[in-house]
C-alpha cells in the first residue's frame, strides 16, 4: 500500500507529461500518418482506422483508435483467422508500431497515457483475479513494461504480472526507460507475435498458460 500511495503525486505530473507529449507528437507525425492513411486505404481499404470498445482506468470502456492493420473477414476465402488476415505491410505497421499513432489522440482526451498496462478486450473484464484487475488502477498505454519485457511473446499471467508491477512502482524515471526499452524493442523487432500465431491468443483460451 506505501508503494501505491507514495506514487500518486506524480499521476498529475504523469496527466500534464501525457498532454504535452501528445499533443507535440501529433502536430510532428501529421504527415507521416497522412501517409499511412493513404496506403493503409489503397492496400486494405476502408475504414482506416480501427476502433475498438477497450476498458480503460477503473474499467471505463472507450474507443481505442489505431490505424488498420488487417484485411476485413472473408468467409468466402476463407479468410478468418489473423494469420490469414495480416499482410506484409500490416505486418510492418506493427512491427514498427506505426499503427499506434492514432492513439495518441486517446491519450490527448485523457483515455490512455503514453506508459501505462495495454488496454485489452473488454471481454476479458470478468476473467481477471483481483490482484490481475489491478491494471485497471491506472491510464492504460501506447507502451508499458509488458510491452518492453517480451510484448506478445511472453504469457498472459507474465503480462499481468509485469502490469501490476507497474501499477505499484510508477513513477518518471521508469515511465522515462520503458520508453527507452520501447524504441529498443521496436528497432530489434522483438516480441511481435506469440508462438504459433500471428499477433497473441486470446487470454482464457484453453491453450493459454
Amino acid at each position: 500500500m506505501k508503494a501505491r500511495l507514495a506514487t500518486i503525486p506524480y499521476d498529475g505530473v504523469k496527466r500534464i507529461l501525457d498532454i504535452v507529449s501528445a499533443g507535440l507528437l501529433i502536430v510532428l507525425a501529421t504527415p507521416v500518418m497522412a501517409i499511412i492513411a493513404v496506403l493503409v486505404a489503397a492496400k486494405l481499404g476502408q475504414p482506416v482506422l480501427f476502433r475498438q470498445p477497450r476498458p480503460g482506468r477503473d474499467g471505463r470502456v472507450f474507443t481505442l483508435l489505431k490505424f488498420r492493420s488487417m484485411l476485413p473477414v472473408d468467409y468466402a476465402r476463407g479468410r478468418v483467422e489473423d494469420v490469414d488476415r495480416l499482410t506484409p505491410f500490416g505486418r510492418m505497421l506493427r512491427s514498427t508500431s506505426l499503427d499506434e499513432l492514432p492513439s495518441l489522440l486517446n491519450v490527448l482526451l485523457g483515455e490512455m497515457s503514453i506508459v501505462g498496462p495495454r488496454p485489452l478486450l473488454v471481454e476479458y473484464l470478468d476473467r481477471y483475479s483481483p490482484e490481475q484487475a489491478r491494471r485497471h488502477e491506472v491510464r492504460p498505454g501506447i507502451t508499458g513494461l509488458a510491452q518492453v519485457s517480451g510484448r506478445n511473446a511472453i504469457t498472459w499471467e507474465e503480462k499481468f504480472r509485469l502490469d501490476v508491477a507497474y501499477v505499484d512502482s510508477r513513477s518518471f524515471a521508469l515511465d522515462a526507460r520503458i520508453i527507452a526499452w520501447t524504441f529498443r524493442s521496436v528497432l530489434a523487432q522483438d516480441g511481435i507475435s506469440h508462438a504459433e500465431h500471428a499477433t497473441m491468443m486470446k487470454f482464457g483460451d484453453v491453450h493459454d498458460n
